[in-house]
């Protein structure tokens, strides 16, 4: 499929990727923001520019450190695929779901925390901690090259945050596994194949790629679905650990964008090549469907920057708090009576 070529009905990828219309399975359009409201808070509130204020900050954390949109995004996904778009990754305490071990390393509070600063001064008690993540996201995205895509407004901010509740997937699961996991949040498999684009920047510590390198399935022995001359690279840069104490040293997730924080279609292009660096987003060439997807976004960029705006709004809109739910947090570290529940 290619511009200025008429439609060809691919079953996943139709809407999202040609915009025509197609038998399709129904997860592969967006949900209807029945709780949420476009401008919300330019139509029904006092905060006016709200969207506006967080969009200057965020170009300001951009400029100053472009590693800041995927430490957004991954902050994002560890929010809404646990309890909900709720804000409840933000929360301190002790027993938190920022200190579940998944989450260990997670970035970004601090850029959520200017922004919610800015707009307690501008209109205090007005936007919510789990808005501001989500368009902070958007915006982040955006600079890196990818969609302005709509984001639905009027999310509330959830009460509770406990590590017992993040049950994030391991790098190393099945694609069958993963996709299970996308559709008990009502995503789909073109979900799926988008999501993982994100990992085109970014950077993930050794420790989650060493069973690859060194003892795939405990046979002790590299992943040989990797391709030889990548997992020789890798090895040097992520060494056995083989003793208490040993660093963990980070490597980046696409090298071809490295230390760029762009978002390209060389991820899947990568995927293709079987130099992807995490298990999951190499499982993507081991079914039909994402393999499909795999093919079409690494022909064209434009092809992911649809299917993101799309995946990312979805995303977005999982276990939503509106109305009296929650509450609008005056700090996203605690809730107003100052407890973590």
């Amino acid at each position: 499929m290619r511009r200025g070529q008429k439609c060809v009905f691919f079953p996943l990828l139709a809407i999202a990727l040609c915009l025509c219309i197609a038998n399709v399975d129904a997860g592969i359009t967006l949900q209807p923001p029945v709780k949420l409201k476009w401008h919300y808070y330019r139509q029904h509130t006092t905060c006016t520019y709200a969207e506006e204020f967080v969009r200057h900050q965020v170009e300001l954390f951009w400029k100053a450190d472009r590693s800041i949109t995927a430490k957004l995004l991954r902050l994002l996904y560890s929010d809404c695929f646990v309890t909900g778009c709720d804000a409840s990754i933000l929360l301190d305490g002790p027993d938190s779901e920022k200190t579940a071990p998944q989450n260990w390393g997670l970035g970004g509070f601090v850029a959520i925390d200017k922004i919610k600063e800015v707009l307690e001064i501008r209109c205090p008690g007005v936007v919510s901690c789990a808005d501001i993540l989500n368009l902070a996201t958007r915006d982040a995205v955006h600079l890196a090259g990818g969609p302005a895509y709509p984001v639905f407004t009027g999310r509330r901010d959830g009460v509770s945050s406990k590590a017992a509740t993040v049950d994030l997937p391991s790098p190393s699961i099945s694609g069958g596994e993963a996709l299970a996991y996308f559709k008990s949040r009502g995503l789909d498999v073109l979900d799926l194949g988008t999501l993982l684009g994100a990992h085109s920047m970014g950077r993930t510590h050794c420790r989650y790629i060493l069973d690859r390198l060194y003892n795939f399935n405990n046979t002790g022995r590299p992943d040989p679905s990797m391709n030889k001359a990548f997992a020789d690279q890798m090895r040097k840069q992520c060494p056995q650990r083989t003793k208490k104490g040993q660093s963990d040293p980070l490597v980046f997730l696409n090298p071809e964008s490295s230390s760029k924080y762009t978002l390209t279609e060389s991820f899947y292009k990568r995927v293709l090549s079987y130099q992807s660096v995490l298990g999951v987003d190499q499982q993507l060439l081991f079914s039909n469907d994402t393999l499909q997807i795999t093919q079409e976004f690494a022909g064209g960029f434009e092809y992911l920057r649809r299917s993101l705006a799309l995946s990312m709004s979805r995303m977005g809109n999982i276990n939503v708090l509106t109305g009296n739910a929650g509450e609008i947090r005056r700090n996203c570290r605690y809730i107003n009576d100052g407890k973590t529940q």
